[in-house]
């Protein structure tokens, strides 16, 4: 399926197998799987997908993640943090190879998704991994070849936690259209020039477009982060209706 103008389907999410085809390490903590599913319906960049796991006495575990890939490819990626103690993420990071069958049933997600077609500016902000889904944007983004003004603010805790850092950094290189700001939040490099510590109001606010520009902010990290911005939009004078959001657990920058 590629990205078009036809309204959004919603068919029946039933399980289906997807085959490993190739695992990547993203940083030390953080590595991208990619499936081949047995049937793919086709997704918008911002869904997610749910795994689970069935051990041999039946005992099963599900975890829900976010897609990174395009809708214009046929195979999906999905990004997964190591979780302390985490069963499913350990099973997935540790155990899990190229060739293995995984249980997944998607796309899902209605609310936190972005298309080329419903234009912009756009103004994306990351903690950690939540860079996933907005992944999915701006690759989306770049197979469209769309010229969508955009910003994406990413907080970490270090350069060498930046999740798809090379391929970012190609991206802003590449396109004058995208505006690419990281955020340091614990560790930096001797000759580090950008922002240290954790996004603020004057970050934001000098990375993040105009009210008069009409943009919509997609926000994904751990709960505390994505209220905080959020709470820092509003403050702003931006449309709440125009701040989309997506939260996940303590992990995180």
């Amino acid at each position: 399926m590629t990205a078009t103008d036809a309204p959004l389907q919603y068919p029946r999410i039933e399980w289906q197998i997807g085959c490993v085809q190739a695992i990547m390490a993203e940083t030390s903590r953080v590595k991208s799987i990619i499936l081949r599913p047995a049937k793919w319906s086709g997704h918008w960049p911002g869904q997610h997908v749910d795994i689970r796991l069935t051990a041999d006495d039946g005992y099963q575990a599900e975890r829900s993640y976010s897609i990174a890939s395009p809708p214009e490819e046929q195979l999906l990626t999905l990004t997964v943090e190591r979780v302390e103690d985490g069963e499913v993420s350990s099973y997935l990071l540790d155990e899990l190879r190229v060739g293995d069958a995984l249980e997944f049933r998607g796309p899902i997600g209605r609310h936190f998704i972005w298309r080329q077609s419903l234009g912009g500016p756009i103004c994306l902000v990351a903690g950690g991994t939540g860079i996933t889904p907005l992944m999915a944007m701006l690759r989306h983004r770049k197979k469209s070849r769309a010229h969508t003004p955009a910003s994406l603010i990413y907080s970490a805790r270090s350069l060498a936690e930046i999740v798809y850092r090379d391929e970012l950094d190609t991206m802003a290189r590449d396109d004058i259209d995208l505006r690419l700001v990281y955020a340091l939040t614990r560790e930096y490099p001797g000759d580090w020039n950008g922002h240290r510590g954790r996004i603020n109001e004057a970050l934001l606010a000098e990375n993040s477009f105009s009210r008069e520009q009409n943009p919509t902010f997609f926000i994904c990290g751990p709960a505390g982060f994505v209220e905080g911005i959020s709470s820092m939009l509003v403050k702003f004078g931006f449309d709440s209706f125009a701040i989309k959001t997506e939260r996940f657990g303590p992990s995180g920058a």
